[in-house]
């Protein structure tokens, strides 16, 4: 019997479940003994959340207490050094930015411990990192076997910051299609959020205006016929989004929650049209916009601007607007609301293009072939 490939995999992501489900899948694979590593609690930006148990019992699943959680750049592992030693795993995976103390905590002990690991990221933006970062950085970009570009302008930005291109994978993020799907019948969670009512709009997102909330609030008062929308998220700007929709006298189409992760998909497939008017601000643009994939595997119609990689991603299959542009955005909307063909036509599209771009299945396999280079 041919002997197990050991992979590690080390992210603060991984304490919500549902991100550790392309492990899982990976884990089926029988060449692979997959073990994760995750904080036993992390001070997320949305909300403080506790490991979430696994479902699966094909991987080991390690928790460990992270300190300084809120403050993603210095969090750290405790306990990290009595795992990551030499002969114990073949393949080290870092779900970690490579400029952040964790990453560059688990990069020290693979090389200590003479394991071979590649890590991922999602930056986008040609930053300039103060000391330690910009050592962080260094460290483990220079002694990485690999590392993946989760899209083409992270790709594209990160070898103009000299990393190293024979080093190079780009894949972008899959979504699982047995958690994300299309809804046969919308009208039972409807009810429940008590929005029945003509076109129902969803926003996905942390309420900050990075993530295009005053433009959105701006188009909606425009809007005319029956609408009604749905915010999944939570951030500073939800008390100015209720004042705005009492001024409005728009409370009772307006609905704001903060869902739990393994919640989000149910509530996204009962709605029409997903809206993401992300906005580029000096240090931050869209790096993927997981929630469009997500609104494609669902069978849910996409408007969504041209902020960083978000125009790759939807391609043809919706509808995008120009940064700021109240008045396209409005147009946009206005035609999901007028023509019911328009948003049944996107919302297949989206869907085909998640069947042929991103299935969880053909960023496992991707991820199997450079598992198994990094090995030769």
């Amino acid at each position: 019997m041919t002997k197990k490939i050991r992979i590690l995999t080390i992210g603060h992501s991984y304490v919500v479940a549902s991100n550790r489900n392309f492990m899982l899948e990976l884990a089926r694979d029988e060449r692979f003994d997959v073990t994760i590593v995750a904080p036993s609690f992390m001070d997320a930006a949305l909300r403080p959340i506790n490991l979430e148990a696994n479902q699966n019992s094909n991987v080991k699943l390690i928790a460990l207490k992270a300190w300084f959680t809120k403050k993603i750049h210095i969090f750290f592992y405790q306990g990290l050094s009595k795992l990551i030693r030499r002969g114990e795993y073949d393949i080290i995976h870092l779900w970690e930015e490579p400029y952040i103390l964790s990453g560059f905590q688990v990069a020290w002990l693979a090389k200590r411990a003479g394991i071979p690991y590649v890590f991922s990221s999602y930056q986008n933006l040609n930053k300039n990192y103060p000391w330690p970062f910009s050592f962080f950085e260094r460290y483990v970009v220079s002694h990485a076997k690999a590392w993946v570009a989760w899209a083409s302008l992270v790709y594209d930005n990160l070898l103009a910051r000299s990393y190293p291109k024979e080093k190079a994978h780009l894949i972008y993020p899959g979504i699982d299609g047995t958690i994300f799907y299309p809804s046969a019948d919308k009208s039972e969670v409807r009810s429940k959020l008590n929005l029945t009512s003509g076109t129902l709009f969803v926003f996905v997102a942390r309420l900050v205006e990075d993530k295009g909330v005053s433009v959105l609030l701006s188009a909606l008062e425009k809007l005319k016929g029956e609408w009604s929308l749905l915010i999944l998220g939570a951030g500073p700007l939800k008390e100015r989004i209720e004042i705005w929709a009492s001024a409005n006298q728009l409370s009772e189409r307006v609905k704001i929650m903060l869902a739990k992760h393994d919640e989000v998909p149910s509530l996204l497939r009962a709605c029409d049209v997903l809206v993401a008017p992300s906005q580029t601000m000096p240090n931050w643009k869209e790096q993927f916009g997981r929630m469009l994939v997500e609104a494609f595997a669902s069978k849910v119609a996409v408007i969504a601007s041209d902020s960083g990689e978000i125009p790759r991603v939807v391609g043809e299959a919706g509808l995008i607007v120009g940064e700021k542009n109240v008045q396209a955005l409005t147009q946009a909307m206005q035609a999901m609301i007028d023509d019911p063909v328009l948003q049944k036509r996107l919302a297949n599209e989206g869907y085909e293009r998640f069947l042929s771009h991103f299935q969880q299945s053909t960023v496992v396999q991707k991820h199997i072939e450079l598992y198994q280079s990094m090995l030769k």
